[in-house]
């Protein structure tokens, strides 16, 4: 098993910037790829970014250039670092991580959420 713990959520204006952080525990070594969504409201999950094991990135149109990953292995935490934020209906940003054992595209573990608010 995987924990993930999001943190660094919050209200900032439009054009800021907030770094998300992700802190993976548990079976870690299990881990083939980690992403971020973020989900609006009434709506499915949005990928945002996405971070192999290799170090390979890939990101959503609507956030490149703008968004960058990163991680501290040391630290066992994947963060996303937030530029030029645009308002929007409040969505909440989840980490998530897919297994190299699994068979499927979707993540196996979700971390609970942080908030990013961002005001016009």
């Amino acid at each position: 098993q995987v924990q993930l713990v999001e943190s660094g959520g919050g209200l900032v204006q439009a054009g800021g910037s907030l770094r998300l952080a992700c802190a993976a525990s548990g079976s870690i070594f299990s881990i083939n790829v980690m992403n971020w969504y973020r989900q609006a409201p009434g709506k499915e999950h949005e990928l945002v970014a996405a971070i192999s094991s290799g170090g390979s990135t890939n990101y959503a149109d609507s956030v490149k250039g703008r968004f960058t990953l990163s991680r501290d292995n040391g630290k066992n935490t994947l963060y996303l670092q937030m530029n030029s934020l645009k308002p929007q209906t409040t969505p909440l940003y989840f980490c998530a991580a897919r297994s190299a054992a699994s068979s499927s595209d979707n993540p196996d573990f979700w971390g609970q959420g942080t908030l990013v608010t961002v005001s016009s």
